[in-house]
């Protein structure tokens, strides 16, 4: 058995169950391999019942004891609930789980087990939810260990990952790891275990330490071939000429001049650097970072115009339609307002066929000179004339490679990639290595400072009555619930049913309150719809996933919560935060949390103290410290599966040395032993190509 063979020749994977594991984008024993945790389960000490209360409301907790009478099944509506009471240590502990009637029959009155699940808390009452049943030797051999938890789909489960993983890598025909890529000398200089050590320990760690350098080992080589990348696109760059020059012209000063405000000091020192890109002899590729509303589309449409007053075709690309159908729209708005004619069309993958092909044709005639849209914009039909700009906005979303293919749709255009991320400058000129980067650093003066405040579950109430409040003076609000699993179905189904009890709850302030849900698993024209229908104001309260983090311009919205918020990492909870405040009236962040440790509340008390998300980003380096191991991972978004740019920003930066070393000692890797690398380089870049965030 080798990486490269299919998932099948795994003992125990036929035809049938191999289809689950294809859903999770596994399909060769390498892919299997390279499916890593997404965290890890340390069993601890059962707790006794005495010492618990509603404060531990969601706390993971483990309690020994006996169920003295048979569990009951009562059927409510679709569920079926098993209930029962737990005696330990002389105090009882209620105890429920949903659809598993079937552990009637299985756990046994008078036996001693371990229950391991979540408090939950009603009102006064605590009981313990949906938890696992543990034989006491069982529970005590697991003590011994760290379980990897991994992402799961439909039909794949934990046992199934484990046990595919465990013949890998134990069985009769176990995988034969290639030799390690990254020669000795290397190895030893950034101090790396052996690449088939570190992918073994990875499943199956024998205890923190070991973990601790397969993880080092496998973040560094993520970041080593995203590094190498980046460095071969900048090579790239650097020698050729701009065959477009875009001189600076006056139709850019008549939309300053018309705007009704005065862009801050930061836009203009930005926007200064971009024009003067455009207008040099060298091809321009820059960064724009700034933070959650502090001004960078209007600087994109400053460099759509320019382009577009020589003549040049301009493209800005952007994640999702809704965000693609604002920026449209605001791009024809700008330009009426300085009394500029400028054909520009949208482009989505949801247009009709007839209305594609009339894009298609002004856009290869010449005659559309902006193109606003999503990836639609680099698919295979849509040819330009004569592109000179490349606008990627939420550059994070795509791959390197994917924002490469519409690149070259033009012939050397000029580039700008825009982010919101906040990402200390240090790092982000290393993460965006193939650019220059420039900072907006400057929120526009009109705009008021959000309000935070991190509460406690038993505030809930109390934030949901000020989100009526906030409706009845015709404001409306965003809601954000975690995903319990990583499973689209899982996460459908908790924001469904957490929508059916705001709904009832904010009803009985105001009864014709529109409370409405958006989660991943919905269709694309479904949220599209959603979408829409809460920029205008048809629903008041929109309960959502992360997937609101890029969306539509509400300046109506005044109100952010977000429940469990120590489930997000804070870069993530501030890109929501910047959902709110952009309108003139003052708006508010609520995060929800059960704090269950000084830890927790010191992470979201930054978010509370500072609205500034750079300020934020680097606190947050400092408190988590580059060895933290199981933290909440902040940058999956940005495209590593396991490397976090802020936990792990001193493997980025060995990383990015190795690579500028090797590199400097052999540019065209053609060393024999380098081999490998240029192998796995050339194979990530063709996954990258192929790969789409959207």
């Amino acid at each position: 058995m080798t990486e490269a063979s299919p998932i099948t020749a795994v003992k125990g994977i036929g035809p049938k169950s191999s289809e689950n594991f294809k859903k999770a984008g596994i399909h060769t024993v390498g892919d299997l391999v390279r499916y890593y945790p997404r965290a890890y389960d340390s069993f601890e000490a059962p707790v006794s019942p005495g010492g618990l209360s509603v404060l531990d409301d969601g706390r993971c907790v483990a309690v020994e004891g006996v169920i003295e009478r048979a569990l009951s099944v009562r059927y409510l509506k679709s569920f079926r609930i098993t209930t029962g009471k737990i005696l330990s240590d002389g105090v009882y502990l209620d105890v429920t789980w949903y659809n598993m009637p079937f552990l009637r029959n299985q756990v046994h009155p008078g036996v001693r087990y371990v229950f391991r699940g979540r408090i939950k808390a009603k009102g006064s009452r605590i009981f313990l939810q949906q938890p696992k049943v543990y034989d006491l030797f069982d529970y005590d051999r697991l003590r011994k260990t760290l379980q990897p938890v991994y992402p799961l789909v439909r039909g794949l489960t934990e046992h199934a990952l484990r046990k595919a993983l465990g013949e890998v890598f134990y069985g009769a025909d176990h995988i034969l790891l290639s030799e390690d890529p990254f020669p000795e000398p290397m190895r030893r200089k950034y101090d790396l275990t052996k690449k088939a050590n570190a992918v073994r320990e990875i499943h199956f760690p024998a205890g923190n330490e070991a973990l601790s350098q397969a993880r080092r080992r496998l973040v560094f080589e993520e970041f080593f071939y995203f590094i190498l990348m980046l460095k071969r696109l900048r090579e790239g760059r650097e020698i050729r000429q701009s065959g477009c020059v875009l001189a600076q012209c006056g139709e850019t000063r008549q939309v300053l001049e018309a705007l009704p405000y005065e862009l801050t000091g930061a836009q203009k020192r930005v926007w200064d650097e971009i024009s003067a890109g455009l207008s040099s002899d060298k091809v321009m590729a820059r960064l724009v970072q700034g933070d959650v509303g502090s001004g960078k589309t209007i600087v994109a449409f400053l460099a759509l115009i320019q382009c577009a007053a020589s003549g040049r075709q301009g493209a800005l690309m952007v994640p999702t339609e809704v965000l693609a159908r604002q920026h449209y729209e605001a791009f024809l708005k700008t330009c009426e307002m300085a009394g500029l004619s400028i054909p520009a069309v949208l482009l989505t993958g949801s247009m009709k066929a007839s209305e594609r092909r009339e894009a298609y044709q002004g856009i290869s005639e010449g005659r559309t000179l902006v193109v606003i849209g999503t990836h639609a914009l680099i698919q295979q039909k849509v040819q330009y004339q004569n592109l000179a700009l490349v606008i990627t906005d939420e550059q994070h979303r795509f791959g390197v490679n994917q924002r490469q293919t519409l690149e070259e749709k033009g012939i050397t255009p000029h580039t700008i990639v825009m982010s919101a991320t906040p990402i200390p400058r240090t790092l982000a000129v290393i993460l965006y290595g193939d650019l220059d980067v420039s900072v907006i650093d400057e929120m526009p003066s009109n705009r008021l400072p959000i309000k935070n405040a991190v509460l406690e579950p038993s505030w809930r109430p109390k934030a949901i009555q000020f989100l009526a409040k906030q409706v009845s003076e015709h404001h409306q609000a965003y809601v954000i619930c975690p995903m319990v699993e990583e499973s689209d179905e899982v996460e459908a189904e908790n924001v469904i049913d957490y929508t059916e009890s705001l709904r009832a709850a904010l009803q009985r302030y105001l009864p014709s309150i529109c409370v409405e849900y958006l989660h991943g698993k919905m269709k694309s024209s479904e949220k599209l719809s959603v979408m829409e229908r809460f920029s205008e104001n048809q629903i008041q309260v929109l309960v959502s996933t992360t997937v609101v983090e890029v969306g539509v311009n509400v300046p109506n919205a005044t109100v952010m919560m977000v429940e469990n918020a120590e489930r997000f990492g804070l870069a993530q909870l501030h890109q929501l935060r910047g959902r709110v405040g952009r309108g003139k009236d003052q708006s508010y962040c609520i995060f929800i949390s059960p704090m269950q440790s000084e830890e927790i509340k010191q992470r979201l008390q930054i978010l509370s103290s500072s609205n500034d998300g750079f300020v934020i980003a680097q606190k947050d380096l400092e408190l988590r410290g580059p060895g933290e191991l199981f933290g909440v991972r902040q940058s999956g978004e940005i495209g590593f599966v396991l490397a976090d740019i802020y936990a792990d920003a001193d493997v980025m930066r060995a990383a990015a040395d190795a690579a500028a070393c090797l590199l400097t000692e052999d540019p065209g890797l053609k060393d024999p032993s380098h081999s490998q690398i240029a192998e796995e380089l050339s194979r990530l870049m063709k996954a990258e190509e192929s790969h789409s965030v959207l």
